[in-house]
């Protein structure tokens, strides 16, 4: 069993830049949160929108993101420099929000969110390549398992600062809309002035990695992570239809939010540890856990819409989050090469986004023909296919080994 001492030990040992990028992530979503934990409400109680265009909404923002990771990821291996790119990606999404505090129709907020998704698009990739690159590889779990923590902890303060602001402002979303905009200014500015990136190689030895002599780099194992990340990505629609279920449950509007501050609290206090469970685990069997919790959080949604059931089942929504997210980059990291990170980062999550684009305009369309229900036995449907991929991948490793 692991002591205390050795817990601080391995955090004393993360490299400054890991702490500082969760830093950077943690403001953003603070900025990010704000606006996403009321904007399913200010789109159907304000501008009229229904839970297909909701869906659809989040789905093509969701999947613009990583279709743009690929190409920034194999940008930031072929420049040798992933700061400047992720400035770029911040940047764009802290000049998205005063879109949304503008925004007369559901058109411009779909704008909004298209331009903040492809800023978070530009950062993603190289961001995850650069905790590769100045992390050791023992450290690597812990450190994403970190960078997650205060991703989150961000994730968690955004929807409770949204609560306040609402009560505050007399349910203003323009407003706070606005307010939204400054620790997205504060994120830019820690990432510009806070983070030394590593020398990478020289302009002799580029080489392009979306060639095919490059990409046959990438191996089995890496593209069954692509897989099994995009399979699992079909069971999680977008966080939006937790903010809708909490809507039914007929609690004050300005209340709503807290669904997100209790599934993010869960998902920030859970991830640096199962982040480091995953230096000395196996990945496989670390990630059947989080499928198995989702199922659950699937099922608790579906039976009902009561406050409390809602708050065991976005709790649930956040313990798999802690116990799959920062894994899932470990897993990529550990099976890419080192000059094809970035790259590799890319391509998992281009196959993810694009999933995550079927599973919300699935389940918008689900949710306005069968009810709420009908969407979240469909996630836990989508779970079950993925154990079932973990379970005969498992049987196969054992038939090898024979």
């Amino acid at each position: 069993m692991q002591t205390n001492s050795t817990r601080t030990s391995t955090l004393i040992q993360i490299p400054r830049g890991v702490w500082m990028l969760g830093f950077v992530s943690m403001f953003m979503d603070i900025s990010s949160e704000i606006i996403h934990s009321l904007l399913p409400m200010f789109l159907v109680t304000g501008l009229g929108a229904s839970a297909m265009m909701v869906g659809l909404i989040e789905g093509v923002a969701e999947a613009t993101a990583p279709i743009v990771k690929m190409v920034s990821g194999a940008l930031s291996d072929y420049l040798g420099n992933r700061k400047w790119l992720a400035v770029i990606g911040y940047g764009m999404g802290a000049l998205s929000k005063p879109l949304f505090a503008l925004a007369p129709t559901a058109g411009i907020v779909f704008t909004a969110r298209v331009v903040d998704r492809i800023g978070k698009g530009v950062r993603g990739a190289p961001r995850d390549a650069l905790v590769a690159d100045i992390t050791p590889p023992h450290l690597r779990g812990a450190a994403y398992g970190l960078r997650q923590a205060l991703d989150t902890v961000g994730a968690f303060l955004g929807p409770l600062f949204a609560v306040g602001l609402m009560l505050l402002l007399a349910n203003n979303f323009r407003l706070i809309f606005w307010i939204a905009v400054i620790p997205g200014l504060v994120a830019v500015a820690l990432l510009v002035f806070g983070i030394k990136e590593p020398a990478h190689h020289s302009d002799a030895n580029r080489v392009n990695p979306m060639k095919l002599a490059s990409l046959k780099k990438l191996n089995a194992s890496y593209w069954w992570v692509v897989f099994i990340g995009a399979v699992f990505t079909l069971a999680r629609f977008s966080e939006a239809f937790l903010v809708l279920r909490a809507m039914q449950g007929g609690i004050p509007i300005a209340l709503v939010p807290l669904v997100m501050v209790a599934m993010n609290l869960v998902y920030s206090v859970s991830a640096y540890p199962f982040g480091k469970l995953a230096d000395s685990m196996s990945h496989d069997k670390l990630l059947a856990p989080g499928l198995v919790v989702l199922i659950a959080s699937d099922v608790v949604l579906a039976h009902g819409n009561q406050w409390p059931v809602v708050l065991v089942g976005v709790a649930l929504w956040g313990l798999h989050m802690g116990l799959t997210q920062g894994l899932l980059a470990t897993m990529v990291a550990h099976t890419a090469p080192p000059d094809l990170k970035g790259t590799a980062f890319g391509f998992f999550n281009l196959m993810s986004g694009l999933a995550m684009l079927v599973a919300s305009v699935v389940a918008g369309e689900l949710w306005d023909r069968l009810g709420a229900s009908a969407t979240f036995y469909a996630g836990a449907g989508f779970c079950l296919l993925t154990l079932c991929a973990l379970a005969i991948r498992g049987g196969l490793r054992r038939e090898s080994a024979i």
